[in-house]
């Protein structure tokens, strides 16, 4: 909680629109070894609070990565933050990675958002990287922006890049540009920063060209100035779905 206070009146500082954080950045994504409270939605409640009142002071909007109790089953999820400190919803990870289905319950819809003159959706994680149409959709619908909030940490032995998309490295972040390029839109691909990592954050431009990414293990916040007229979702509009 402390550290996306922190980071949300960093961006205003910096003079953002919209600050994203890494998938289930609050309370912590529960990866397997991962010592991570049960979901609580008391703490839950506390943590979005002083977050939309960091929002507000910064006169940011937040894309924050969290889960959510529903009937008692939790949900990972993103909450949106308009700058003045109401939330705009939830977007909740409608295509779970097979190993959280013990863990999480699947969402069913999916929506846009809007912050200033942009228009943004939410891929959660895998999937951004397994399921295309996840971002289509959001494209389809007028997004310029698809944020994609993941957490993705070394494996033994995995390889450790130091550049973006390396051809030695996994498939992650070819798809980052891909799911730019098919869909005429930036995607803005957000990671935790840890020793090793096979992904990082970054942005692609709607060309598919890679426009910043943020260096590999190093903690901070990466800023990008977006054109957004150059986002027209044109090939989204032009994909015939069978």
């Amino acid at each position: 909680m402390a550290l996306a206070v922190a980071a949300v009146s960093e961006a205003g500082e910096q003079r953002a629109g919209v600050i994203c954080f890494p998938e289930c950045f609050v309370p912590g994504y529960r990866a397997p070894g991962k010592i991570v409270p049960p979901p609580n939605a008391e703490f839950l409640e506390r943590a979005w609070s002083a977050i939309s009142a960091a929002a507000s002071k910064a006169g940011v909007a937040v894309v924050l990565g969290t889960e959510r109790l529903v009937n008692g089953t939790a949900l990972l999820t993103v909450l949106v933050i308009h700058p003045d400190g109401r939330r705009a919803g939830f977007q909740d990870k409608v295509q779970l990675d097979p190993t959280e289905e013990s863990i999480y319950v699947a969402g069913t819809e999916r929506r846009v958002f809007h912050a200033g003159p942009m228009t943004f959706g939410v891929a959660i994680c895998h999937e951004g990287w397994r399921y295309p149409e996840t971002v289509r959709w959001a494209a389809r619908r007028g997004a310029q922006v698809v944020f994609h909030p993941h957490f993705g940490e070394a494996e033994p032995g995995g390889y450790r890049p130091v550049s973006f998309a390396d051809p030695a490295n996994t498939f992650h972040e070819k798809a980052v540009l891909c799911r730019a390029a098919e869909n005429t839109c930036y995607f803005a691909s957000v990671n935790c920063a840890s020793p090793g990592s096979p992904t990082t954050s970054a942005v692609a431009a709607p060309d598919g060209t890679l426009l910043c990414y943020q260096p590999y293990g190093k903690a901070g916040l990466l800023t990008a100035d977006l054109d957004l007229e150059k986002a027209t979702g044109l090939l989204a509009v032009r994909c015939r779905y069978a």
